[in-house]
Order: C-alpha cells, then sequence, then structure tokens
C-alpha cells in the first residue's frame, strides 16, 4: 500500500515547483495544501514540522522536510523506500 504524501505548498514557490515534480515522476500521488489560501494549513504545517517556510513534506507520519531534504533522500536511494517504492523496476 502506497503511503499518504502531503506537501504543504504555495502556487508561486520554485522550491514547491520542484519537489512535486521529482514526486510526479516516480509516480507518487500526493495531497497539495495551499497555505495561501488558508491561514489555518500554515498554522497546522508549522506545528508539524516546526519549520515556516515551503514546501513541508510529509510521507505519512514521517516529517522529509522540504525539497532540499527530498531530494537528498533521493541521492541517498532512501527516498523510494519510504515511498514503499519498487526500486528494482
Amino acid at each position: 500500500m502506497m503511503p499518504k504524501v502531503v506537501m504543504y505548498l504555495s502556487p508561486y514557490c520554485p522550491y514547491c515547483s520542484r519537489a512535486a515534480m521529482l514526486l510526479k515522476r516516480k509516480g507518487v500521488d500526493f495531497t497539495e495544501l495551499r497555505i495561501d489560501t488558508d491561514p489555518s494549513l500554515r498554522q497546522e504545517m508549522e506545528q508539524r514540522s516546526q519549520r515556516t517556510s515551503v514546501p513541508q513534506i510529509f510521507i505519512d507520519d514521517f516529517h522529509v522536510g522540504g525539497c532540499d531534504d527530498l531530494y537528498a533522500l533521493e541521492a541517498e536511494g532512501k527516498l523510494d523506500g519510504h515511498l514503499a517504492l519498487d526500486s528494482s523496476v
């Protein structure tokens, strides 16, 4: 079963776009929570992540962090495991 991936974002953020691009390239469905249109989502994001910048990415309850953190997991070969993807395909 695929984990639930959530990304808190703002639509004009280049880091948000870059993170979304990586997830889409991997074929991962994710929920986009726009903090620019809902102040309660910004508060929720800050409480969950202890950070104020976007994007903030969660895989189930695991806090990935931001775009650089997501790409670092990918570079380390650990992202597919968190996403329950079969990297041997």
